[in-house]
């Protein structure tokens, strides 16, 4: 048992005051956000100078003591602060070089979003009730929190369909999964979503395929509206909800087919993809960004991490799928038109997917037993490109087995 932070994410549904006050909200962390990240950026280009977090704060008092910006003072000022704590993390992750530099956040229609901390709402007997809020926000609760929760910070959200969503992050004892000697290989494809290395093919629902001409419908409506009329606004609603269905089911299967994994075995061995590589191939991108890998992975990793499973990342640039799993004698091609594997040394012949999700396999197991670090490399040598084998042969920085 340990204890992890884990975020539980509801929709709620404000009354109409509660909603104008999130609204102006939203408003302003978007505004205070803007100011202190351009007064930052001008004291560094104009006199060389860092402005720290406290500085900001301190601008922060200034701005509310202005007339022009009174509004400020109509709405809680943790939401305010937790902006400008947000941005010191976003130049913090810069100066370390984890991020590009800070970007202004832009007006959305709708869209925007507010964290609120302990000092800032009550949660009692299930009710929760943010500052300047008068009533408890009327919350959708899909499935029970844990016993005795106490949230640290609630952050309330609104997507482009108008949705509102509430999320309370909260500690908790996460127990750890009981042990089994059960490892896996799992190689990512598009006619099947996953392929395992027992000889399981995860049929890929293709979400986005079924519903692109409702989406190419709504976009047509979207289109033929006036610039700044009412009418675009409720066009770009429905096209919003059309593109939130897609998403919803695409997560909830990816929800499902990564706690199976997590729960059935104690070692994943999966591959690292460079998905924003490969959507340069304009032939698979839409269906790349339809199975939606790289969330297969960010999925995969935290609930491994919580539940204490491991989970082996083997090289981009790993031959998987031409290489035999059976002798380990690589082939010079392997097309992706090619489905199936078949070896001219020892003769062995299989899916191309079962054989490469084999080859995953292997290598994870191998990394994991000589206790190399599970990170591949990011810069392959010789400047190549990292997109996935299959699309583009690699010759250099494969790892021998």
């Amino acid at each position: 048992v340990h204890a992890r932070h884990r975020a539980y994410r509801f929709r709620c549904y404000p009354t109409p005051g509660q909603a104008a006050n999130l609204a102006r909200t939203f408003g302003c962390v978007r505004l205070v956000y803007n100011k202190a990240l351009d007064a930052r950026t001008k004291a560094w280009y104009r006199r060389k100078a860092r402005v720290t977090y406290a500085d900001t704060s301190a601008l922060l008092t200034k701005w509310k003591r202005r007339n022009d910006l009174a509004f400020l003072g109509e709405v809680s000022s943790v939401p305010l602060q937790q902006a400008l704590r947000h941005l010191q993390k976003g130049f913090a992750n810069f100066f370390e070089q984890r991020t590009g530099y800070p970007c202004f956040k832009r007006k959305r229609h709708l869209v925007g979003s507010a964290e609120y901390t302990r000092s800032a709402f009550k949660y009692t007997g299930g009710e929760l009730t943010l500052a300047k809020h008068d009533a408890p926000l009327r919350i959708k609760w899909s499935r029970p929190l844990p016993h005795g929760a106490a949230p640290s910070t609630v952050t309330v959200s609104r997507d482009a369909a108008g949705r509102w969503f509430v999320s309370l992050l909260i500690a908790e004892d996460l127990p750890t999964l009981p042990e089994n000697d059960t490892a896996v290989g799992v190689d990512a494809g598009i006619t099947s979503l996953l392929t395992l290395s027992t000889g399981e093919h995860l049929t890929n629902p293709r979400h986005e395929a079924r519903d692109r001409a409702r989406i190419k419908r709504r976009q047509r409506e979207l289109s033929r509206k006036q610039q700044g009329s009412n009418n675009r606004r409720k066009a770009q609603v429905r096209l919003a909800r059309a593109h939130a269905r897609v998403s919803d089911r695409r997560h909830d299967h990816l929800h499902k087919l990564t706690t199976r994994l997590v729960r059935e075995n104690q070692t994943i061995a999966i591959e690292d993809l460079s998905v924003r590589g490969m959507l340069s191939n304009h032939t698979l991108a839409r269906a790349i960004a339809d199975a939606s890998w790289a969330a297969f992975r960010r999925m995969i990793e935290y609930k491994a991490g919580w539940y204490g499973r491991g989970l082996v990342v083997v090289d981009r640039f790993l031959p998987s799928s031409k290489t035999c799993s059976a002798c380990g004698t690589m082939k010079p091609a392997m097309p992706l038109a090619q489905r199936v594997f078949e070896c001219a040394a020892c003769g062995h012949r299989e899916d191309r997917d079962v054989n490469a999700a084999k080859n995953i396999l292997a290598a994870g197991l191998a990394v994991a037993a000589c206790g190399a670090g599970v990170r591949p490399q990011r810069k392959p040598p010789g400047g190549q490109s990292a997109t996935k084998q299959e699309t583009q042969p690699a010759t250099a920085g494969t790892p021998s087995l």
